[in-house]
Parts: structure tokens; C-alpha cells; sequence
């Protein structure tokens, strides 16, 4: 997987508002109305990663899931992310 160029990222981050740009990653913060809704978009989410076998780094406490996103064998970000983020805002609703 090719790692993308700086103005490939930026054209990204456009589509996918909320996502913020970290020095080798994406990161967001989801919020829900519960600890039920938080872990069941989890386990939505979970289920389209490992189709893609492309895993999230994530951290759940109560209603917030932090998640970043890299692509460690391509030392940064590629389009594999980008294509995860984006599912992740749509299950998110």
C-alpha cells in the first residue's frame, strides 16, 4: 500500500469532516447518546475492518470512542485509512 503525499491527505480530509490531521495519522472522536450506542457502532465498525483487514487504534470510555488511524506498514497514512474513515462517519449516522 503506497503511503499518500501531503496534498493526497489534504484532498481527503476534506470529505471527512471532524477528522483531524496527526503527525502520521487521522484522529477522531465520536460521541453517543450511551456506552450500549458507542459499543455497538464498535462492533459495526469492527466487523467492515477486519473485511478489510485494516484495524483501527480506538479507545471507549463510556459514550466517546477516540480513534486513529494509520497504515503501519506504509509508515503513515494511505488510501486504506481514508476508505475506513469514511465508513466510520457513515455508521456513525
Amino acid at each position: 500500500m503506497k503511503k499518500l503525499s501531503n496534498a493526497e491527505i489534504a484532498e481527503h480530509l476534506k470529505a471527512l469532516p471532524g477528522w483531524e490531521l496527526g503527525e502520521d495519522r487521522i484522529k477522531r472522536t465520536f460521541r453517543f447518546q450511551d456506552f450500549v450506542e458507542a459499543f455497538g457502532w464498535m462492533s459495526s465498525v469492527a466487523l467492515v475492518a477486519e473485511r478489510m483487514n485494516h484495524h483501527p487504534e480506538w479507545r471507549n470510555v463510556w459514550a466517546t470512542v477516540e480513534v486513529e488511524l494509520s497504515t503501519h506498514d506504509a509508515g503513515g497514512l494511505t488510501k486504506l485509512d481514508m476508505e475506513l474513515a469514511a465508513k466510520m462517519d457513515a455508521l456513525s449516522g
